[in-house]
């Protein structure tokens, strides 16, 4: 088990998203440039989704909104930024610690406790995290983005069909929503359903709204059946040449390995 976490680590980054359900819907903060406020300045960071950054990058955004957090600890939208560019370095602990602070000023935020729920699943405290997300949810104004993110906490703790009534809950309230449909399409991924998986990755990609994570999942599902020539014009169209190239030659070899799912649900972690 260790030896096959070790691989399974070593995973390029965009696909370790996908495999470890990154709760692309709990927040509303996959996206580093996507909060604004009217006061306080933006950090200087590329205008693009983390999950296509380079791991210089991803690097540089993280440090930039360190800084702007240090002066602005208590800005939400910075603390969310920080907190979400922190988990795609792997820097789990830290995110969680910036969420626990964001959660205190701003304890009654839905959007803060949903991404305080995914900084405690991303730290492995997927009870705390359920607990957390289910508080913020009330009967008389769901939130379709907490069934989201609860959806993927549950398909972590390997709750599949609790997990896709939710997601559907979810659509009902923002349908078509890529992130949720991402998100469904994942928990048949992980199931090993893969023609299923496609099929609600295919339908996020279409979106208007899909980002780059949407469809580097879509690019994943597909190279996992094999199709690596398709898989890679998907990725590239994210992705420098090179990364694509790179996550379909690691998909290759991963798929002539006997304990390919296992590794999938192994849920590793990012590497910067």
């Amino acid at each position: 088990m260790v030896e096959r976490r070790k691989r399974a680590s070593a995973m390029p980054r965009a696909f370790f998203g996908a495999a470890a359900l990154a709760l692309l819907a709990a927040g509303g903060c996959s996206q580093v440039s996507r909060e604004t406020t009217g006061s306080i300045a933006r950090p200087a960071v590329p205008q693009k989704p983390v999950s296509a950054m380079s791991g210089a990058e991803l690097r540089a955004t993280t440090e930039a909104y360190g800084r702007a957090y240090d002066g602005a600890p208590k800005d939400k939208a910075i603390g969310l930024n920080y907190a979400s560019a922190l988990q795609m370095t792997g820097r789990n602990e830290q995110s969680l610690a910036v969420m626990r602070q964001v959660a205190i000023t701003h304890p009654t935020d839905r959007q803060v406790l949903a991404a305080y729920g995914k900084a405690l699943a991303a730290a492995g405290e997927l009870e705390k995290a359920l607990e957390t997300v289910q508080r913020a949810q009330t009967p008389d104004r769901p939130d379709w983005r907490l069934f989201s993110a609860e959806g993927a906490i549950l398909d972590q703790l390997g709750r599949a069909d609790e997990a896709r009534a939710l997601y559907r809950k979810a659509l009902d309230l923002q349908p078509n929503e890529p992130s949720v449909l991402s998100n469904l399409g994942m928990s048949y991924l992980l199931a090993n359903d893969l023609k299923s998986a496609e099929s609600y990755m295919k339908a996020a990609s279409e979106q208007p709204g899909a980002d780059s994570r949407v469809r580097q999942n879509l690019a994943l599902v597909v190279g996992l059946q094999g199709r690596f020539r398709e898989a890679e014009t998907i990725a590239a169209a994210e992705l420098p040449p090179a990364e694509a190239q790179a996550n379909v030659a690691y998909l290759r070899g991963m798929l002539a390995q006997q304990n390919t799912w296992g590794m999938l649900k192994d849920k590793p972690q990012p590497q910067g």
